[in-house]
């Protein structure tokens, strides 16, 4: 049976019509051949305004439907998406999608996870998120963001504002016997000022995402840290080329850890193009460093029950007292290296899944970011990155930053157009992690010193 026009037409809490939905498409794949499938089936909305100069500028409401479909015959697979849920729409895209995987070649690490492996888990995560909000609220916060960004002496304008929810539900249905429903909101206000003088002009922001609006800071600190942060980066100075110390502040030294990911992921393993290959139970960070994926955070942004093929998943480190202890895998990857998944499988259901974390932090250390700059002396605090370029075969790293050159402990001056560099293998091993850890996102760290970073100034 399809979904009813009054559910495609409007968000509910009633999960039949979708799951019902995602049974005749299987029950279509299974009866034309397919030897497995999995299917995913997504509904969302959300709505989000702009405004500028103390005025509503623009309102946008989205509401989207889709589904997605994975068959296989036998080791051969091929996966399509489409958005009619109608009946004779299901019907062709189960057709067109059996008759694509008996078209494609072999893949001999395909499949779908045993029955056996399956999550069984469900705990409550608490990440539906709010109800839809007023639009004269949303409009109300990003005026009131505008108004206090305005306010720190020295600001220009604003040069965007906007104000958003979303919500969206999901279902995931697999001949293998996994079922699933996930329902997930969030709600997200930013920022971005400028600032002038002498002439030139210079540009920062603040942005907070959450699942709900009681755990985001009000409209009033969120416009005022985006004006003073702008205004700390006028009169911008070069520094001379050199090698020094490095902080990353914490609003971006997560970054660091996407190239970790990268390196460790199981199809880089698989294909040997990982920096880290080699790697595997060694020494990578200093012994006080801990890395960790938390899939059971309570409004997490990236909080699940399972990973992207329906096994588990739990709290893991993925660095332990600064050991690399585990390449993240999904079931393609792991059966290609003759390994176990480990729950790492990330999208999936209606797609080959990829490789990905949940809720990853670097945990926090015990010096202030104060206490690092004073035992650094010296070196450059880096708090807006621009473009890195980093290769993941041997480690090189490059980017061009903005942030403030500090000696004696000391903030001096503004920097802008600088490019730091080294390799990975050696900012990890001499990293340090400050104090200031803040759960924000799907990936967090504390500010991070790394000594010894070569700076390309004048």
């Amino acid at each position: 049976m399809a979904p009813s026009a009054a559910y495609m037409n409007r968000m509910t809490d009633t999960v039949l019509d979708g799951q019902a939905c995602l049974e005749t498409v299987l029950q279509r794949c299974l009866a034309k051949g397919a030897t497995a499938a999995d299917v995913a089936l997504g509904v969302s909305r959300g709505i989000g305004v702009e405004v500028r100069g103390g005025k509503l500028e623009s309102v946008e409401r989205s509401e989207s439907q889709g589904i997605s479909l994975r068959c296989f015959d036998g080791q051969r697979q091929a996966h399509v998406s489409g958005s009619d849920l109608s009946e004779t729409g299901l019907e062709a895209l189960a057709d067109r999608c059996v008759m694509m995987a008996r078209a494609v070649p072999e893949d001999p690490y395909c499949g779908l996870a045993d029955p056996a492996e399956l999550a069984t888990d469900a705990l409550d995560l608490d990440i539906d998120g709010d109800p839809e909000p007023a639009l004269e609220q949303l409009e109300a916060d990003a005026l009131e963001a505008e108004a206090a960004a305005l306010s720190v002496p020295g600001v220009k304008q604003v040069s965007s504002c906007g104000n958003s929810w979303s919500q969206s539900e999901r279902w995931l249905a697999a001949s293998n016997g996994f079922r699933a429903y996930r329902k997930s909101g969030s709600t997200g206000l930013g920022l971005a000022a400028v600032a002038e003088r002498d002439g030139a002009m210079e540009r920062d922001y603040e942005s907070r995402s959450c699942r709900r609006l009681e755990d985001r800071p009000s409209a009033v600190d969120i416009g005022r840290v985006a004006g003073e942060r702008t205004i700390a980066r006028l009169g911008p100075k070069q520094v001379k080329t050199q090698k020094a110390a490095v902080i990353f502040d914490r609003r971006l030294s997560a970054s660091l850890l996407g190239p970790l990911l990268g390196a460790i992921s199981g199809p880089s393993i698989a294909r040997g193009v990982s920096f880290l290959k080699d790697r595997l139970g060694d020494q990578i960070f200093a012994p006080d460093i801990q890395i960790i994926d938390d899939p059971f955070r309570r409004r997490g942004m990236g909080s699940r029950l399972h990973d992207g093929e329906g096994r588990p998943v739990s709290r893991r480190h993925v660095v332990e007292d600064g050991v690399l202890s585990e390449w993240l895998l999904n079931g393609s990857s792991a059966r290609q290296l003759g390994l176990k998944p480990n729950g790492y499988a990330q999208g999936g259901f209606g797609s080959p899944p990829g490789v990905g974390v949940s809720n990853l932090f670097l945990a926090a250390g015990t010096q202030s970011p104060a206490e690092l700059m004073a035992e650094a002396g010296k070196g450059l605090l880096v708090s807006d990155m621009f473009g890195p370029s980093i290769n993941p075969n041997t480690g090189d790293y490059s980017v061009g930053v903005a942030g403030f050159w500090f000696e004696q402990g000391e903030l001096q001056h503004p920097v802008s157009e600088v490019t730091i560099a080294s390799d990975l293998q050696t900012m990890f091993a001499s990293l340090k992690a400050a104090n200031d850890l803040e759960f924000r996102g799907t990936r967090d760290a504390p500010s991070l010193l790394i000594e010894g970073m070569s700076i390309a100034g004048d």
